[in-house]
């Protein structure tokens, strides 16, 4: 009755020919100090490493290394994807970063601890969490 569809359990692990397409993507610059920005959503969970003035040298997400669904959100995905950015960081030869984290996703610790696996040096970490002061208006009450 037409084809069979056949479908294919990956068990969580990275495409491995996306991992080496984000490796091959490295500047060519050599930079000493930088600041790592981790934003840990729900859903995702980005990485971007910048120079100390700001400016992007390389990045990579839960995403991009095709973690796909609700996978994208944990803690394991977060890891490859500090691990991706830490052997970025290492081809550039960066020797410390400052940390800054955003977001209350499951992947803020993980992300971190495995860019600091690559021999890093972390200088220093700062939560910069958007929360709200005092939030939206509240709605009229009701009249019966």
């Amino acid at each position: 009755m037409g084809k069979k569809r056949i479908i294919r359990k990956t068990g969580g692990t990275v495409d491995q020919g996306l991992k080496s397409r984000s490796l091959a993507r490295v500047a060519k610059k050599n930079i000493a100090s930088g600041t790592l920005y981790i934003q840990a959503t729900y859903n995702n969970t980005k990485v971007l490493l910048a120079d100390k003035s700001g400016n992007a040298i390389t990045w990579s997400s839960s995403g991009s290394l095709g973690f796909a669904g609700a996978k994208k959100g944990t803690p394991f995905a977060a890891a490859k994807v500090g691990e991706i950015v830490g052997e970025k960081a290492t081809m550039i030869g960066v020797k410390d970063v400052d940390v800054v984290i955003r977001g209350v996703g499951a992947g803020r610790e993980s992300a971190l601890r495995a860019f600091a696996g690559k021999g890093i040096e972390i200088t220093r970490i700062a939560d910069d969490t958007p929360v709200p002061h005092n939030g939206p208006r509240p709605r009229k009450p009701r009249r019966i």
